[in-house]
């Protein structure tokens, strides 16, 4: 019950953070890529180079892995059946054993279906899913927090000392 909690708070602190929609959108879109896909491979890393170079918001990173967890172990079978037609195509065997046989690459664990079936999926559906991410981001500023702004409880809660104390010692 206190991972769902948290959970939310963290939902909602990065949906109400400084961040810009998109980057809000881009954390989140690149955040799946953790939760879709097998956690320690090279492809992963890589990521989270990007992560570090580009401005993207960090809790939204992390709120796309957390989210993205249950799916993507849901979609496993999808996605062993997408690399395994992919690592199938008898075209592509040289480029597979060249993948496998090479020094660094062979980390990223191509040869396993799971992981670059789930690479795959990713890889066409982060920019969809930025898209939507972005325009709900947005929307969700415009009107469903002005509305909670503009309420009593919610006024009333920002105007206590307990909240005041709670910003003073928060982490941030």
């Amino acid at each position: 019950m206190y991972m769902i909690l948290r959970l939310i708070q963290k939902l909602i602190a990065t949906l109400n953070s400084d961040g810009t929609p998109q980057q809000v959108a881009a954390g989140m879109a690149i955040g799946t890529v953790f939760g879709l896909t097998p956690l320690i491979n090279l492809h992963n890393l890589l990521i989270l180079g990007i992560v570090m170079l580009f401005k993207v918001t960090i809790p939204a990173v992390m709120l796309g892995w957390f989210i993205s967890i249950p799916l993507g172990f849901a979609l496993d079978p999808l996605f062993d059946s997408v690399g395994q037609q992919l690592l199938d195509v008898l075209t592509l065997n040289p480029f597979w054993t060249a993948v496998t046989n090479a020094p660094v690459i062979a980390w990223a664990n191509f040869n396993n279906s799971v992981v670059l079936g789930s690479l795959v999926f990713w890889m066409i559906a982060a920019f969809p899913l930025y898209l939507v991410l972005r325009w709900a981001v947005a929307r969700y500023r415009e009107t469903v927090y002005v509305r909670i702004q503009q309420m009593k409880v919610y006024r009333a809660i920002k105007a206590s000392k307990l909240y005041n104390i709670y910003r003073l010692f928060r982490p941030e």
